[in-house]
């Protein structure tokens, strides 16, 4: 009997915690297992990312280029053992704005909800861009890129109008291996060519490879770095799945799974690629070994591609509406309200996210400007203010506590310097892609986005 009374104790405390109760009488959210929670990082993390990162090579050079990978890589990684660690320590935090409430109050939850909202609504932008360069392919441009788009946002908007991450799982293997073979295919076939796809047919020409480039320009190199940074910085839609897994205390599990299998696949990809690909390097990667391998990756990779935009729109969505039905009966039960808040929702922000990759149609700049724009305040100064929080009297201990003390307002640092720098080079470069005829006016039929990145 006291076996009993204990696990309804527990369940009762669990409740208070959770945003979504367990009960009988209402929808279950809390279903995932830690193993798809994993799938899920995976089809967050490993998506636009690694379609993105052989054209930042150039610029960095393979020394540089390998370097950036492998330091954002386990950075990503800490802040986002950092961010789940929070949240199973603060009751009733579904989202990282209601981590920033914690911190800063409502002030600093409503720019953090903000951020979200943008980054993962431009996140949206860049997987519709992508399928939408995909269905191009495919009719080789039988109709306006524009109508394309559209398409491809429809679609994206079916797949994520599903409610659930539960429900949305086997979505997300199925993505996840789509892309991964997809981008397999790229690398295989582009060490089987004489000279790269996009390299002159004939004559002499410079590859454009290098372990250390011999110049570079502030602001390609900072594109480069946000670039490579966003590939795996999108740790803050990790949150709400926790949410809704069975054990949440599992998380830090998935999360390692997830990041050793994902830093791994893009170092070994991006290096093959940008090594056999030089300069020459299409964007997205995925067309860089010729038009049949193009067409058959894309085909291989629609599902991945749809997936990661279903994904991001989800996320993005799910925060919304948890925040404007929360403490409602609406949150879990199948009213007209419930349905009404989720489908509008999902289909408001997909129409920005659609209208997004129609101003920046290119897709190496749009990856680049989530990153610095979103993801450095977000995804870096954000968790180093998280664990200063929980951990302010580590100034008071010894040299090492003091030492880790003063890395955190490091991370701070570091952020801000992505989050101007990063900015005013990308920015810079989607004007001189416009001056330059790189980029046609906004809803233009032409198609900018699958054009040579470098």
């Amino acid at each position: 009997m006291g076996d009993a009374e204990d696990i309804i104790y527990d369940k009762e405390i669990e409740n208070e915690f959770e945003v979504f109760k367990k009960g009988e009488d209402v929808v279950d959210f809390r279903t995932v297992s830690w193993q798809k929670a994993s799938i899920i990082f995976l089809k967050v993390i490993f998506a636009t990312g690694v379609l993105s990162i052989p054209t930042a090579m150039f610029s960095l050079g393979a020394v540089g280029g390998g370097f950036s990978v492998i330091g954002w890589g386990l950075l990503n990684t800490y802040t986002a053992i950092v961010q789940g660690n929070f949240r199973n320590r603060h009751a009733g935090c579904h989202s990282i704005a209601d981590m920033a409430n914690v911190l800063g109050g409502k002030v600093l939850r409503e720019v953090v909800g903000l951020l979200f909202i943008v980054a993962y609504v431009l996140c949206t932008g860049s997987g519709i861009l992508g399928v939408s360069i995909a269905l191009n392919v495919f009719s080789t441009h039988g109709a306006c890129t524009v109508w394309f788009t559209f398409v491809a946002t429809v679609i994206v908007v079916l797949a994520a109008s599903v409610r659930k991450f539960h429900q949305i799982g086997w979505l997300t293997y199925a993505g996840f291996f789509s892309i991964y073979a997809a981008v397999f295919i790229v690398v295989i076939a582009v060490t089987t060519r004489t000279r790269p796809a996009t390299a002159p047919p004939t004559g002499d020409y410079d590859l454009g490879w290098f372990a250390v480039p011999p110049s570079t320009t502030f602001v390609d190199g900072m594109t480069a770095t946000a670039t490579i940074f966003v590939s795996s910085a999108g740790t803050s839609a990790f949150l709400p799945v926790i949410s809704e897994m069975r054990n949440p205390k599992e998380y830090n599990k998935a999360v390692y799974w997830c990041m050793a299998l994902v830093q791994a696949s893009y170092l070994t990809f991006a290096l093959v690629v940008y090594r056999w690909c030089g300069q020459y390097v299409a964007n997205p990667s995925i067309g860089s070994a010729g038009h049949t391998v193009k067409i058959v990756s894309y085909a291989i990779g629609l599902v991945g591609l749809i997936v990661s935009a279903c994904l991001y729109l989800h996320v993005a969505s799910k925060y919304v509406f948890v925040r404007i039905l929360r403490d409602s009966r609406h949150l879990q039960h199948n009213t007209v309200i419930h349905w009404a808040t989720w489908l509008g929702t999902v289909i408001g922000l997909a129409a920005v996210a659609f209208i997004i990759c129609e101003a920046v149609p290119i897709f190496s700049f749009l990856i680049a400007l989530t990153g610095s724009v979103c993801f450095a305040p977000m995804a870096i100064c954000l968790p180093a203010w998280l664990w200063l929080y929980d951990h302010w009297d580590y100034w008071k201990g010894n040299v090492l506590f003091k030492a880790y003390w003063l890395m955190h307002w490091g991370m701070i640092a570091l952020g801000l310097f992505i989050l101007g720098g990063g900015t005013y080079g990308v920015v810079q470069q989607i004007i001189d892609a416009y001056a330059s005829g790189l980029i046609g006016g906004a809803f233009d039929c032409a198609d900018n986005s699958g054009s040579v990145g470098t």
